[in-house]
């Protein structure tokens, strides 16, 4: 049998390596447009940055590693020019000599990735105004740094890539600002946790422009100007557009291939396409997410790696399938952590689910055991079944081991208040005997028994003013007098049983604190002596996290590029 795959990066490259291990006399052939294979995209903007200071290390095979362990022709800098699945055939291009040939298959598989996305505005072909996506971008941007000394730089785009350019840029001693559209960095999260990551973009120097759509850019004497709808331009020594990825299936559309959204790849269960003996992965392809059902394109490592194992084994005999992707994925930003998994709050409302969440400040591990900090956790679920839907974490330590332990109960299907039954290992310079998940579990668990009610962020605003509600702040005279809610009366927690006649027993009362934690002991106390009483989800600290990001965000809009901290 003979398989060529095109492209040899994370789905090429691990579809011909399990095909050999199934398969020892099959033969197999890869074509790669650019001079590498098997290299780590996710950690090219740290060889930029010079955190990654050799080369070499972004591959983790090179063509003649690859042939010597598993017997497969890697053919790098030849590009599939054309399929033609009548005569199971392909054309290719050797980029270096120029030669054109054709190559038959008894199976293929496109591995094409995706390419970043070029808006059609004018000047995007200027020289000082980059994209990065291969081995190579990285070189060119690294090159042009080393010889050219840029002080400043303008991001459009606060992706993933987005992101860790801008901290490697900042480490370099550059000035960087990231502009875009949307009004918060890293989609996957919903803006209220986004804020905690902007809010780290700031205190490390990155100006953000958010809510700017640009329109352009222009090329002058001292670098390049981005162009923007009713603004002033920016002005940066260079550019990289980071405003995501497309899916690069052109072979596939010509070839008659079936394409699903913004031009993906089609394919079943098994990574098939509507053509027969013709697979595809990777960032090329359409998935079923994980959580919503729904077709989707989540351009991750992970999902490629699997999708190509899975394809190897259906060519193989044997009978895997690919269940969908769950977007898992975690980013470093600067000093803190941010991770992800399933479907976050605002999408699973725009797929229709009926939606609840809980918001918590746990510490990364015991608070008696020095070096703890605090992270924000937010899981979001879904009402009447308590099927978890997704979940966001930010902060420092810990961060990544709690958003899989999340990731995992999502893929088995467990119920929200499972997790309160987690057994987790705990040690204090590790964890919590009541881990954060832990945590999590047991406040979905009184919500759904009944011992818990909240009001959320988004509910403050309409809370009344009249008198007919009572709003009450559970933390100490000092916290509050440095900040709080307006129309919130102060009455600490410790003091309320002794206090209570203060509080009409016919009203009910919305209670807050900084963290929930205390709010949450205190609506007990309420609902004990008759009361009706909400918990604020999140607490203070995390409404004035909020709140002041959006402040941020909508000041430098009003204004112009006013983006300095305030």
């Amino acid at each position: 049998m003979k398989i060529v795959i095109v492209g040899g990066v994370a789905g090429g490259a691990t579809a011909a390596a399990r095909l050999r291990r199934l398969d020892e006399q099959a033969e197999i052939v890869v074509f790669e447009r650019s001079g590498f294979i098997s290299y780590a995209n996710c950690g090219l903007p740290y060889y930029i940055g010079d955190v990654i200071t050799d080369s070499d290390q972004l591959t983790l095979q090179t063509p003649e590693s690859f042939h010597s362990r598993f017997r497969v022709s890697m053919k790098v800098h030849h590009e599939v020019t054309a399929l033609h699945p009548e005569k199971h055939m392909v054309s290719v291009k050797n980029l270096e000599t120029g030669e054109e040939f054709q190559e038959t298959y008894d199976k293929l598989i496109l591995s094409p990735g995706a390419k970043p996305t070029q808006p059609k505005l004018p000047g995007t072909n200027i020289d000082k105004l980059f994209t990065l996506r291969t081995v190579e971008d990285t070189l060119h941007i690294k090159d042009y740094i080393q010889k050219n000394h840029p002080k400043s730089a303008i991001l459009a785009g606060g992706g993933f890539i987005g992101l860790e350019l801008a901290e490697n840029l900042r480490e370099l001693g550059m000035e960087v600002t990231i502009v875009q559209r949307p009004k918060q960095l890293m989609n996957p999260f919903d803006s209220d946790m986004a804020a905690f990551i902007h809010n780290e973009m700031r205190k490390h120097g990155v100006k953000l422009a958010l809510g700017h759509t640009v329109e352009g850019f222009r090329e002058t004497q001292d670098g390049v100007q981005v162009l923007l709808k009713d603004e002033a331009p920016l002005q940066a020594d260079m550019v990289v557009l980071a405003i995501g990825v497309t899916p690069d299936t052109k072979l596939a559309k010509e070839a008659g291939l079936e394409l699903g959204i913004k031009g993906s790849i089609l394919v079943n269960e098994h990574m098939q396409t509507s053509v027969p003996d013709i697979y595809a992965v990777g960032d090329a392809v359409q998935v079923k997410h994980y959580v919503t059902g729904q077709a989707a394109l989540i351009s991750l490592a992970g999902p490629a790696n699997k999708q190509g194992r899975i394809v190897a084994d259906h060519i193989c005999g044997k009978n895997s399938s690919y269940p969908g992707s769950q977007g898992s994925s975690v980013i470093k930003v600067f000093d803190m952590t941010a991770a992800v998994t399933g479907v976050n709050e605002t999408n699973a409302k725009k797929a229709g689910l009926n939606v609840d969440k809980v918001v918590l400040s746990p510490m990364s591990h015991a608070g008696y055991y020095p070096g703890g900090k605090v992270m924000t956790m937010k899981v979001v679920f879904e009402k009447e079944t308590y099927r978890i839907l997704g979940a966001q974490i930010v902060g420092y330590e810990g961060v990544d081991k709690r958003i899989d332990v999340l990731a995992t109960a999502i893929h088995a299907d467990m119920k929200a208040q499972d997790l309160a039954e987690l057994d987790l290992a705990y040690a204090p310079p590790y964890s919590s005997a009541k881990d954060p998940v832990n945590l999590a579990g047991f406040m979905i668990e009184n919500i759904s028994d009944g011992t818990l009610k909240q009001f959320h962020i988004e509910d403050v605003k309409n809370l009344p003013h009249d008198g007919s509600v009572t709003l009450l702040d559970t933390r100490t005279p000092g916290e509050y007098q440095r900040g709080h809610v307006d129309g919130f009366v102060n009455i600490p927690v410790d003091n309320l049983r002794e206090r209570l006649e203060e509080i009409p027993k016919e009203k009910p009362v919305y209670v807050m604190c900084q963290s929930g934690l205390r709010s949450y002991i205190a609506t007990r106390i309420l609902e004990g002596n008759g009361y009706t009483s909400y918990n604020f989800s999140g607490g203070f600290r995390f409404y004035d996290a909020v709140m002041n990001d959006r402040c941020l965000i909508e000041t430098a809009t009003a204004c112009g590029m006013d983006l300095k901290e305030k």
